[in-house]
């Protein structure tokens, strides 16, 4: 078993194709198609279902696909590990970030952090949250940004905490409130995120505990859109207030929403038990010296 067989049956299980996973690794079909049968011949499995339209993981395929995921991780980042060592701050860290809750914060961190390490590359991917965690556990990203739950598959370190407010039209009549209640969106326009992001639930289960039953008139996960829904008087939406900060108050003004739980809670979070490379584990050690608190 070479590590590139591994490395085939990766790109195949993630693009359910073998001309396209040919393609993604630079190489061409027949090349993958018999790195696949030699891997199952040696493996003693069939690790694909074949059809003419679709290529699937067997049993025993999903069963080595986390093993081969992370051998393969390993294997990669040694170079990456030892160069760490021997040149100082080098590597790759790629994370994944939902383009709506995108703050403040996590871009301070990331400037301070290129400061100190210009030579580790950062790339970054907007993802809606439910696409991060999954890209977390196929390996495809280093870190994630998100709200996670689940401590049995990923861990974390919570950076951000932030009250929602709403935005609203200046002309519109909620504008002239201090602060926003679930009652007050009885009979409105709300421009809410889209169900990718858990926010979209929590807001939807205030509104029917208070009772109140808003029309929504648009689901998205693109700030820019949002603002711009609500700059055109065609909604009400929620961010972050940080975001809010940032804000046209000729354009649009924001008020305070009164349940102070309903707030965006971040946090950086890796795959448990995945080898980090070298660079996305300086990263973390430097949020953890330089903005947590015991």
């Amino acid at each position: 078993m070479e590590i590139r067989h591994l490395e085939y049956f990766i790109e195949v299980s993630r693009h359910k194709s073998f001309s396209k996973a040919a393609e993604a690794a630079h190489t061409s079909q027949p090349s993958v198609s018999k790195a696949i049968k030699d891997l199952e011949s040696e493996l003693g499995k069939t690790l694909f279902y074949r059809s003419t339209k679709y290529v699937e993981l067997t049993d025993a395929g999903e069963i080595i696909l986390e093993q081969a995921q992370q051998i393969v991780a390993s294997f990669r980042n040694i170079n990456t590990k030892l160069e760490g060592l021997t040149k100082l701050q080098t590597g790759k860290i790629h994370i994944g970030l939902p383009p709506i809750t995108a703050v403040t914060t996590f871009s301070h961190m990331l400037r301070a952090f290129k400061n100190e390490y210009p030579k580790i590359q950062i790339r970054l991917f907007e993802f809606g949250p439910k696409k991060i965690e999954a890209s977390l556990q196929e390996g495809l990203l280093d870190i994630g940004i998100f709200t996670p739950e689940d401590s049995s598959l990923f861990e974390w370190i919570w950076f951000e905490e932030d009250p929602l407010s709403v935005i609203i039209h200046p002309g519109h009549r909620l504008a002239n409130y201090s602060s926003i209640r679930y009652e007050d969106f009885d009979g409105e326009q709300l421009v809410l995120y889209n169900s990718d992001y858990k926010l979209h639930d929590i807001i939807l289960d205030g509104c029917k505990r208070a009772g109140v039953n808003p029309e929504i008139a648009f689901e998205t996960s693109q700030r820019e859109l949002m603002t711009q829904m609500v700059e055109a008087n065609l909604g009400l939406a929620l961010l972050p207030s940080k975001i809010c900060k940032e804000l046209n108050p000729q354009t649009i003004v924001s008020r305070p929403f009164s349940d102070l739980k309903l707030c965006l809670q971040l946090a950086l979070v890796w795959k448990k038990g995945r080898y980090l490379p070298h660079a996305a584990q300086e990263f973390l050690d430097f949020i953890k010296n330089n903005y947590l608190t015991d």
